[in-house]
């Protein structure tokens, strides 16, 4: 049955609040649709070698520049922030917040205006070297 095909990559399926109804989600190009996307299609076609990465920032006294949009002066130790990612992270598992909407709310970066997207990076050197460590391979990590 085609509901137990896998989808393309970049697709998950999603629930709607509102009707109930299953729709589809491509995270790489932040679109919807009611049909079930096929596979082989062009669902990456904007950017096929490129990923699209979003963050959080939670920034540290110990951060190469403790201030943010946010907040002038940082005087949260490491610890705290880390602490503080892992309550983002529990919240965006049980569905309580988005990850937008919490990107949005409490990140030090001014990506926060965009719900944390920083659009799309590739093997270029677009991004910062941190991410092009992490972008590309299928693991994320969190950086301490």
């Amino acid at each position: 049955m085609a509901d137990e095909e896998p989808l393309p990559s970049g697709w998950e399926k999603r629930m709607s609040r509102k009707s109930g109804r299953i729709y589809f989600f491509n995270h790489i190009t932040n679109k919807s649709q009611w049909e079930r996307p096929k596979a082989g299609g062009n669902h990456n076609s904007i950017e096929p070698d490129k990923v699209r990465c979003s963050h959080l920032l939670v920034k540290h006294n110990q951060s190469r520049r403790p201030s943010s949009w946010r907040q002038e002066e940082i005087t949260r130790s490491k610890e705290e922030a880390l602490e503080t990612l892992n309550e983002y992270i529990q919240t965006i598992k049980s569905g309580d917040a988005s990850f937008e909407s919490l990107a949005s709310k409490y990140s030090d970066c001014s990506s926060a205006r965009e719900g944390g997207d920083l659009g799309y990076f590739g093997k270029d050197g677009q991004s910062e070297q941190i991410f092009s460590k992490c972008l590309l391979p299928e693991k994320i990590k969190l950086r301490q």
